[in-house]
């Protein structure tokens, strides 16, 4: 049985509800779109960029619409962050999972339990999802007619061929099995053809224009200007490299602020936010301490500190304070988190997939102004990633594809013969792009980027000898993908 779908021009006033529950002036292109559709009863597929703002796709119909909205989430900061931003807006949210306290659960399953629950949006894991007493409260809620809207975020893990497959992903074909009456929304940044194909085909959705609607935007972001720095281990320049980049930033906004009249109150020319990425804890701790010695704001995140310093550091970066500048973390940092004025994002050493290169990369500059994406790429470091991911003890076709996506990135670092941009909206099955207008280090000189690479990288022969003499120092310790 299909989803009830509305009558054209039933759609409640979704400006106003965005500007009284969100706080927004305007809908980001084809986000209108979207949520139209979504009010309209239709299945939803948007597949857009990091600063689309995918949660408002489902948000806001949740807020108009009657009834429960579920939210299928992987990751619980990503539900803390948002729950809590909706709870300050007076929204009726909340989150079902492993850290949920008892009182907190007994509370919400009371909700559903009525049939009528007051709460707007409820996030839950996919693991939750599975377990026979969600299941049972859902079936009552659905039974009173109060089941909105099911919305799977990060909808890539659904695949075996998706860069963080996560098995419970593929059980949510339970939702239109037992409910087929009602819409279900799918998200993601990072799906290519045969991803987006499995996720229509295990959620079961039909894929007829009556009954789905498909958003696919373009992966590129203009307003990022994307470099690759090479370097090596016998002279790795990596700190100094990067100290010598922020000091001249730094130095540029004082001239900037010494030449003009206007000052804006509380900036500091230092104030700078941004994130560096790196593999492993020790690395987050090691480099946040150096960048303070020589006068930096940085601070580590990963998952073995205490929930209280990183709710700190996290809400003091946010309201950009000083000190608190710039966040050196572990991988899954930044999912869900609202900041839009992040001016850069530094890879200190390779990720694991190009998906995870792209979704980090994008938080950077989702305000739209310009912003800075490097990384900083040796052929040591992708040796040891690659080890690290043979090594990894899930089998099967998502590691076969973990590997490929790792491999596309190295051909990506390595590529000095045309446009960056080009080559992620190529990745993603986009081939008709603009100029990216010298955002990218082969357009602002092509010349530069060849002599930087055959000078910067040790040589395949090196790499594979001292792979095989055992020299590197084991790298997975402390690796974490928090």
């Amino acid at each position: 049985m299909p989803p009830t779908l509305q009558r054209a021009g039933s759609s409640p006033d979704i400006g106003f509800t965005l500007r009284r529950c969100f706080n927004k002036s305007e809908f980001r292109p084809c986000q209108r779109e979207v949520i139209e559709a979504a009010i309209q009863g239709h299945d939803v597929y948007v597949q857009a960029a990091t600063s689309f703002g995918k949660s408002l796709c489902f948000q806001l119909p949740a807020v108009v619409d009657q009834g429960i909205t579920v939210v299928v989430s992987p990751l619980l900061s990503l539900m803390i962050n948002q729950v809590e931003a909706l709870k300050a807006s007076g929204i009726e949210a909340c989150s079902l999972n492993s850290n949920t306290s008892f009182q907190e659960k007994k509370r919400i399953h009371q909700d559903l339990e009525t049939g009528h629950p007051r709460t707007k949006l409820i996030y839950v894991t996919p693991e939750l999802c599975s377990s026979t007493h969600f299941r049972e409260r859902l079936q009552v809620v659905h039974k009173h007619k109060e089941l909105a809207r099911i919305a799977i975020d990060e909808a890539h893990c659904i695949s075996e061929w998706g860069h963080d497959f996560r098995t419970d992903f593929k059980r949510l074909s339970w939702f239109r099995e037992s409910f087929p009456d009602v819409p279900i929304m799918c998200l993601t940044a990072t799906a290519n053809t045969q991803v987006r194909q499995d996720i229509l085909t295990i959620l079961r959705l039909d894929t007829s224009p009556e009954r789905l609607r498909t958003f696919l935007m373009s992966p590129q972001r203009a307003n990022l200007h994307l470099e690759i720095r090479y370097t090596k281990d016998e002279d790795d320049n990596r700190l100094w490299d990067f100290l010598g980049w922020i000091r001249g930033v730094y130095e540029r906004r004082r001239q900037a602020e010494r030449m003009s009249e206007l000052k804006v109150v509380g900036e500091r020319p230092e104030n700078v936010p941004g994130i560096i990425y790196t593999t492993s804890r020790d690395e987050c701790e090691s480099l946040s301490a150096s960048l303070r010695k020589e006068g930096i704001g940085a601070r580590p995140f990963h998952a073995r500190l205490s929930n209280t310093i990183k709710e700190e550091t996290l809400a003091r970066w946010i309201d950009n304070e000083p000190g608190y500048d710039i966040i050196v973390a572990t991988t899954a940092f930044g999912m869900g988190i609202d900041k839009n004025n992040v001016r850069f994002v530094v890879h200190w050493r390779i990720p694991k997939s190009f998906e995870g290169y792209y979704q980090e990369a994008g938080r950077a500059g989702r305000d739209g102004n310009a912003s800075y994406c490097f990384l900083y790429y040796s052929r040591e470091d992708l040796e040891r990633v690659t080890r690290l991911v043979k090594s990894d003890s899930r089998e099967g076709s998502n590691y076969q594809s973990r590997l490929r996506s790792l491999q596309a990135l190295a051909l990506y670092c390595e590529n000095v013969n045309s446009c960056r941009h080009a080559q992620i909206c190529k990745y993603f099955g986009e081939t008709a792009i603009a100029d990216c207008d010298f955002a990218c280090d082969w357009h602002k000189d092509a010349e530069d980027l060849e002599s930087r690479f055959l000078k910067g990288l040790a040589s395949e022969e090196w790499v594979s000898t001292q792979a095989m003499q055992g020299t590197y120092d084991e790298y997975n310790d402390g690796y974490n993908d928090d």
